[in-house]
């Protein structure tokens, strides 16, 4: 069907997009640039090894300097162990197997640690991710192959090709933890045979419907269900909230946050208190011990010690097959008997779940997922629900070409349009004051979100202004090009002087310093924030304030929020501003204050920040900057 050829093909470019950036960056940069880039731990120490699952061997490591910086490390994740003597012969792949603070387990596609790994400094490093989109490229496939089929109504329904449908009665289960909206999409949760989409609008409680709809789905029919999300800190949330409402959670891959909550939940933790673990153990120390005794033979030896060699390894070998066995037992025990199973989109189809189907599927955050990831999931599944937001950020595409052509629409945004019958909108938000909310819900969800009681007025200070646009148009704050980005000095400035004044106010308030977020949509900018900061008298609130990108504060909030909008020229070009979902990222982060510092002239031109503009001077928000010049 062109539906799924389309969808291969997009996907082909997205890989080799990604591909050449990726060989760009590993075959001209040094090992301290790919270290900077996030690649690259070295040097690393080994800590430990095990014998691991087809004579593969799984070797502890750790990094030992240069702690601070981000990495791209997860679970699953293809890499290499090398050595700075000879890295070009010097190396042996495998797959990372846990991460977790400056650690890393990776299993390696080998016997034994190579002599190199003895000499000279070694390093680990992310190999391109050729499995996650194979993983994609087979799903893209099945999905085809089975959409003429009896077992293919849920890809027909999701690719138009047939109608969502539902039970006409459904038990009306009651739940006093949630309100009417959130009530009415777990109902159309347990009522749909085949789909249903939860649009969670900032704010509004969207983890806790879907927590609670699992639970009634559970008690509807006593199926396990699968849960999954595009990123792992998304998966963690929703399996520390499952477990904490009593259900048996099973996590697949490793957290990204270490809490001792999270860390029971994994595979890993319930393996190794299961009973028959104990023999399991022991098998391995014995594999372990005949290892050894045939690494005491060296190189040069005859046909006497060979042999010996010899049937030391197999022996080794055979033992590890029994362990091989015990473990699928294990692991097969604990998958059927959990009643929630969780796990990153192409996480859900790692060996040790690979073959598992499910009655229901759950996608949270799918507004973020790539719509051929989303597919690995639903070929388990004979129901789907979904949920998300897809007026807020879209998922991370590497190649322009294939985020143009479409790869960019995101399946929770297709079905929302075509499957009307199957959404429903949660309606109240408990985050923020009405008047930062009122925009938003103007401009994105159909004047339809209200404020909850307890936060519709509530205001930073008594006599505060909740949201305000600061108009710097005819100031003379220009923005100057830097690289692919853009910087505005005179209004990072002015946005200092103007946080000051804040800080002020709240002093003499006499309140407790609030949290505060400063975002900008553009990197350098907020690079150039962050210096000025610094050198300001407000980094005695370091604390309480942060600095950043709008796109790292997707799922967060603050007290205040300002947004530094940058770009002030004459003809017009807002580049970066012109994607209002990303603004309605940016604008829904605040609790109680917001305020946009940008030039109307420049921005007005897009009809969204004419609405805004307007928006600002009819709730009494709009001031120009010229009125605190002095």
């Amino acid at each position: 069907m062109d539906y799924f050829k389309n969808l291969l093909q997009l996907l082909k470019t997205e890989r080799d997009d990604d591909r050449e950036a990726y060989l760009k960056l590993t075959q001209s940069t040094s090992v301290t640039d790919r270290r900077a880039a996030g690649i690259t731990w070295y040097p690393i120490a080994i800590r430990s090894s095990e014998p691991s699952r087809g004579d593969y061997l799984t070797v502890e490591l750790e990094r030992t300097t240069h702690k601070d910086i981000a990495h791209q490390f997860r679970f699953g994740a293809p890499a290499v162990l090398f050595s700075n003597h000879n890295a070009g012969t010097d190396r042996v792949e495998g797959t990372i197997a846990y991460q977790g603070g400056d650690r890393l387990k990776i299993t390696l596609f080998t016997e034994e640690l190579p002599d190199w790994s003895r000499d000279g400094k070694l390093g680990v490093e992310l190999l391109f991710d050729n499995n996650s989109y194979d993983e994609m490229q087979e799903a893209l496939k099945q999905a085809d192959a089975i959409i003429e089929k009896t077992e293919g109504k849920l890809v027909r329904v999701l690719t138009e090709q047939a109608e969502a449908t539902f039970l006409p009665d459904v038990i009306k289960l009651p739940n006093n933890k949630l309100n009417p909206s959130q009530s009415a999409a777990v109902q159309q949760i347990l009522a749909a045979n085949e789909l249903a989409i939860v649009h969670g609008p900032p704010g509004t409680g969207k983890t806790t419907t879907i927590v609670q709809a699992i639970k009634s789905l559970i008690k509807q029919n006593g199926k396990q269900v699968l849960v999954v999300a595009p990123s792992n800190t998304a998966v963690d949330l929703l399996s520390e909230k499952l477990a904490a409402e009593g259900l048996n959670v099973l996590r697949i891959g490793n957290p990204a946050g270490v809490s001792e909550k999270l860390n029971g939940l994994t595979l890993d933790s319930k393996m190794a208190t299961h009973q028959y673990m104990k023999d399991a153990k022991q098998l391995k120390k014995q594999a372990a011990g005949f290892k050894n005794m045939a690494h005491q033979y060296k190189r040069s030896f005859g046909k006497r010690e060979r042999d010996q060699r010899k049937a030391l390894f197999d022996e080794a070998h055979r033992i590890m097959k029994e362990v091989a066995k015990i473990e699928q037992f294990v692991i097969d025990d604990l998958a059927e008997k959990a009643q929630v199973i969780t796990a990153t989109l192409v996480g859900c189809n790692h060996y040790t779940v690979r073959d598992k189907k499910y009655h229901t599927v759950v996608i949270d955050e799918a507004g973020q997922a790539l719509e051929p990831a989303c597919w690995i999931p639903i070929l388990k599944a004979e129901k789907l629900i979904m949920a998300g937001d897809h007026f807020q950020l879209p998922p991370t595409i590497k190649s322009e070409t294939a985020a143009r052509n479409g790869l960019s629409t995101t399946l929770l945004e297709k079905c929302a349009i075509t499957h009307t019958t199957a959404v429903t909108l949660l309606e109240e938000q408990y985050r923020m004051n009405e008047a930062i909310m009122g925009f938003s819900s103007a401009e994105f969800y159909g004047n339809r979100l209200i404020a909850n009681a307890s936060v519709a007025k509530r205001l930073l200070f008594e006599g505060d202004t909740p949201m305000s646009f600061v108009d710097a148009a005819g100031c003379g704050f220009d923005e100057k090009p830097e690289g692919t980005s853009s910087i505005n000095p005179d209004e990072a400035a002015f946005l200092f002087k103007h946080l000051d004044n804040l800080a002020g106010q709240i002093a003499a308030s006499s309140i407790p310093f609030p949290s505060i977020a400063i975002i900008s949509p553009y990197k350098s900018q907020v690079r150039l924030l962050q210096e000025l900061f610094e050198a300001s008298p407000l980094v005695e609130h370091k604390a309480n304030i942060s600095i950043n990108t709008i796109d790292s504060f997707q799922g967060q909030e603050r007290d205040v929020v300002y947004i530094s909008m940058v770009r002030s020229n004459n003809e017009g070009t807002i580049g970066f501003l012109s994607d209002t979902r990303r603004m309605n990222v940016a604008m829904t982060r605040a609790r109680k204050k917001l305020v946009i510092i940008g030039d109307s002239a420049t921005i007005t031109r897009l009809p969204f920040y004419a609405d805004m503009l307007k928006y600002a001077e009819d709730i009494g928000g709009y001031k120009s900057a010229w009125e605190y010049m002095n």
